[in-house]
């Protein structure tokens, strides 16, 4: 399994999700612009001492994303979206796609992919949650679904 961040902001984020993607052996997808450089210390430390063994692909915008990937791999996840993450089609190849902490996905790309979209609720009196916490949900559910681990 795979994650994909379109347009991350936040590097402590990226950090956090980049540590689960190597507990959980899964390659991270970055797509550019990113609100941060690589190389900042705040990504590293939320990376802890892990950010190295991490299996990253730095994507120079999101058709380059695009290009590169089978679509029918793609789930997206968005506070918008009508089903729930427990419905995702998961499978060993499946990459999940999150939008930036501020803006979520671009508008053009949920269109694109209506049909492969998945929230993870939030009944309580918050608008979303952390991304971080968001991407560590939809991975481990995945996860279990397909028992990969």
């Amino acid at each position: 399994m795979e994650i994909a961040l379109v347009h991350p902001e936040i590097p402590g984020n990226t950090g956090n999700i980049g540590r689960s993607c190597v507990a959980t052996m899964s390659k991270l997808h970055l797509v550019k612009p990113l609100g941060f450089s690589i190389e900042d210390r705040w990504l590293k430390r939320a990376g802890l001492d892990y950010w190295q063994y991490i299996d990253l692909e730095v994507h120079e915008s999101l058709e380059h994303f695009l290009t590169s990937v089978n679509h029918d791999r793609l789930i997206l996840f968005s506070r918008f979206a009508q089903k729930s993450y427990w419905d995702a089609p998961y499978k060993q190849d499946s990459i999940l796609v999150f939008g930036s902490e501020t803006k979520g996905l671009p508008e053009f790309f949920k269109d694109r992919f209506q049909d492969q979209q998945y929230l993870v609720p939030v009944p309580g009196k918050v608008r979303s949650l952390n991304l971080a916490t968001c991407a560590g949900i939809a991975l481990y559910e995945g996860i279990r679904q397909i028992s990969k681990l």
